[in-house]
């Protein structure tokens, strides 16, 4: 069964040429012109994964990032013609998975998508992570800290679990983000270190002074032992 996406675009010529080149490579396509007409396609569809503008009629792509988030864990993609840091930052803060720019390469959103759909099928070999205070269950994609359950977005569990399987292993910012998403693009380097310091926040006692992820100067992250 091909893999289904929902493409959330008011712009009818972007939605076109998007449908085209995924079509083009197997995938089912979904259209919406419209964040909340794309939210009920997606409560009722279950796509595979979700490309996302931000600036819809009825509702935005962060809103709507918001409210898939709060069932479901599937790759999430946003397109914007603002590429501001600020709001790149917050389109992950809100659970989306990768950010671009407009205008694109179709060809680098379908690489994008190819990246996503891989890695969010892929699952470390172990199904429990343990790592001092942290334990990870990759089989039913929990995180708790002391027995208290920490919620991550998608991207940041496989950071974290991806950390978690190679203690001690340093990654640089390209590795890590080739091992949790695939091909690597010089726009990702910002957003792995979005993704990083959510997940500070989120694991550390203090993160701006962290002792799981560790920053090595030069080189990249690592997890300590």
């Amino acid at each position: 069964m091909a893999q289904r996406i929902l493409i959330a675009e008011d712009d009818a010529d972007i939605r076109s040429l998007l449908k085209l080149y995924l079509e083009s490579e197997g995938y089912e396509i979904l259209e919406a012109e419209d964040g909340l007409t794309a939210l009920k396609e997606a409560q009722k569809m279950q796509p595979d994964m979700a490309i996302l503008d931000v600036m819809m009629p009825e509702m935005d792509g962060f809103s709507m990032t918001r409210e898939l988030r709060k069932n479901s864990d599937i790759p999430i993609l946003i397109l914007s013609a603002k590429s501001r840091d600020t709001d790149k930052i917050l389109g992950l803060n809100l659970g989306a998975d990768d950010y671009i720019a407009k205008p694109f390469n179709p060809l680098e959103i379908v690489a994008r998508v190819k990246a996503q759909l891989r890695r969010s099928a892929k699952h470390p070999d172990s199904d429990l992570l343990v790592l001092r205070e942290l334990t990870v269950n990759t089989a039913n994609f929990t995180v708790q800290k002391n027995g208290q359950q920490i919620f991550l977005t998608p991207m940041e569990f496989r950071i974290l679990a991806q950390l978690m399987q190679s203690p001690g292993r340093i990654f640089t910012k390209m590795q890590l983000y080739e091992c949790v998403s695939g091909e690597f693009f010089e726009s990702d380097m910002n957003t792995m270190m979005v993704h990083i310091s959510k997940l500070r926040e989120k694991i550390e006692d203090d993160p701006k002074n962290p002792k799981y992820i560790i920053t090595v100067r030069g080189l990249g992250y690592k997890i300590e032992k």
